[in-house]
């Protein structure tokens, strides 16, 4: 053996440090923070933006069908309506019978998620650049994966 073999030393095998469910909370409270910045100049937080969105991309929809789409519980769902429809922002409608109720964006949350969407790409573009793009589509890539192992039936401990 060379002399640059013997002193180079082996890498460590990486080890985890800390609890991961902490750091990603503290990873998600932080980006939070960064858009809800952005978006609190136009009065709203990154959870009334995503709403507004989903259901003029999605509504008129059943509030079932909506907590389904952006997997969430329905009494956070109902929780987090009640400002935008307070606002008149959404609305409930009936629907095809007396039982069924529609949510439904009305023009005024159209033009609120307009007006926000802007905002959002202000934060998206910050966080673009301070993160920089490879590593953002390292992360999503990662975020996506993990999501895919984290499907209900597939959880399990994994040493991989």
């Amino acid at each position: 053996m060379s002399a640059t073999q013997l002193s180079t030393p082996k890498p460590a095998a990486a080890k985890l440090q800390g609890c991961t469910n902490f750091k990603l909370r503290q990873l998600t409270r932080r980006v939070t923070q960064h858009y809800d910045a952005e978006l609190a100049q136009v009065g709203l937080r990154t959870t009334q933006y995503s709403l507004l969105s989903h259901v003029l991309k999605l509504g008129p929809i059943r509030p079932g069908a909506l907590a389904q789409a952006m997997k969430m519980d329905a009494s956070t769902l109902t929780r987090n309506l009640r400002p935008l429809q307070a606002a008149g922002w959404v609305e409930h409608a009936g629907g095809v019978d007396g039982r069924s109720r529609l949510i439904s964006i009305t023009q005024s949350g159209r033009d609120k998620r307009q007006e926000a969407q802007r905002h959002w790409k202000a934060a998206q573009g910050s966080l673009n650049r301070l993160f920089g793009v490879p590593r953002l589509l390292r992360l999503h890539t990662l975020i996506d994966e993990a999501l895919d192992l984290m499907t209900p039936g597939t959880t399990g401990d994994r040493d991989e």
